[in-house]
């Protein structure tokens, strides 16, 4: 039974404090009251009035619940604060992608180009390409925008196919941010900071197939087999995984095409005696991560020589040797942003393609900047 020395109203208002400030300890904090008294009332309010914390959408946990009395106490209404359960979410969100995935048109085969240098890799790097975003001259010193991206991509991949040795292995690699933004309204996924956009999300999604697809084909044309690797980015975190998971099905009866599908945002293939290493960035440093790869795959690098990992997230190229890897941050090909511009970053426009020997490591590189394709 309920202390008689509490009434209804204080264990009414006990669970309003915890729906405000959305912890026991805050509210009691914000209130001047132990915590211990606070939740004491709060147990006997959900005695009392178990049906408070019940009511919740399907799919969401409850945060704190609301209510509103009339002058005699009556409930007149209320209101449950809830969140959506990240791990429901989440399931729900790869279902439908399966399900979308299963009715994708199949690419068909293409025919294989003669016979290349088998003992290379050639390594593809579309890094921070924000697909999406919209830039101004004035700011930034270039513009950027849905069609720019598109034909720059398009132009550069081109470019850099043709100065590359045919190699029989290519990895197009889009290591993180292939798109500016994430869904429907243009805000960073995790802390909702309004981005500059170009357009609205479907044509943003256009864009960023077609190009893929374009860089992909472009690859086939000179290389025997091609890996796509799609890196999970902090602007683009469920848009990495559907793209994923559509080129994946797209490119199921292409037998010369793998996709590489991982569901960590850390990434390794083996290439002779070297491991190659991918991680966008924007989880750990990159200082950490030869240690990192060490632990996550062990076997693979207890069998390599050289290993290199490769990151993107900064937008400026960077290259350190550091215990037992190389990290190679590579940087972007898309303009500054009015957010870059304003914080006063600077980095060189620009993309490279990396080639690997199976037994040397990286043996070549081909780098190529947009003065050298838009004035073509």
């Amino acid at each position: 039974m309920p202390n008689p020395g509490l009434s209804e109203d204080e264990m009414l208002e006990a669970l309003r404090l915890v729906s405000e400030y959305g912890s026991i300890t805050e509210a009691a904090r914000q209130i001047g009251l132990k915590r211990e008294t606070l939740q004491s009332r709060v147990n006997k309010a959900r005695e009392k009035f178990p049906d408070l914390s019940d009511r919740k959408p399907e799919g969401h946990r409850v945060k704190g619940v609301s209510t509103l009395y009339d002058a005699e106490g009556n409930v007149k209404a209320q209101w449950v604060k809830s969140t959506e359960d990240e791990k429901r979410a989440e399931e729900a969100r790869e279902a439908a992608i399966r399900a979308l995935a299963a009715s994708i048109p199949r690419a068909k085969p293409v025919p294989k180009p003669s016979a290349g240098l088998a003992h290379l890799l050639t390594l593809y790097t579309f890094t921070d390409y924000h697909v999406g975003c919209l830039a101004w001259h004035k700011e930034g010193g270039d513009d950027w925008d849905l069609e720019i991206a598109e034909n720059l991509g398009r132009d550069a991949m081109s470019a850099l196919v043709a100065g590359a040795p045919s190699s029989d292995e290519a990895i197009v690699n889009i290591q993180g941010d292939f798109l500016h933004f994430d869904g429907l309204l243009p805000v960073t996924p995790t802390h909702g900071h309004v981005l500059d956009a170009d357009s609205r999300f479907g044509k943003v999604v256009e864009v960023a197939i077609r190009l893929i697809r374009s860089l992909v084909s472009q690859a086939l044309e000179k290389h025997r087999h091609v890996t796509l690797l799609i890196c999970e980015g902090n602007h683009d975190l469920s848009s990495s995984l559907w793209l994923r998971k559509l080129f994946k099905a797209l490119y199921e009866l292409e037998p010369r095409v793998t996709v590489h599908d991982s569901e960590l945002p850390y990434y390794a293939i083996a290439w002779g005696t070297n491991l190659l290493g991918f991680h966008h960035g924007h989880l750990r440093k990159n200082e950490q991560l030869p240690a990192l790869f060490a632990a996550q795959f062990r076997e693979l690098w207890g069998q390599s020589k050289r290993t290199y990992i490769h990151t993107g997230h900064r937008h400026h190229k960077e290259v350190k040797e550091l215990p037992g890897a190389e990290v190679h941050q590579h940087p972007t090909l898309a303009a500054r942003d009015a957010h870059a511009s304003r914080g006063g970053w600077f980095s060189e426009r620009k993309i490279t393609a990396i080639t690997y020997s199976t037994t040397h490591g990286e043996v070549a590189t081909n780098t190529v900047v947009p003065e050298m394709v838009e004035a073509a």
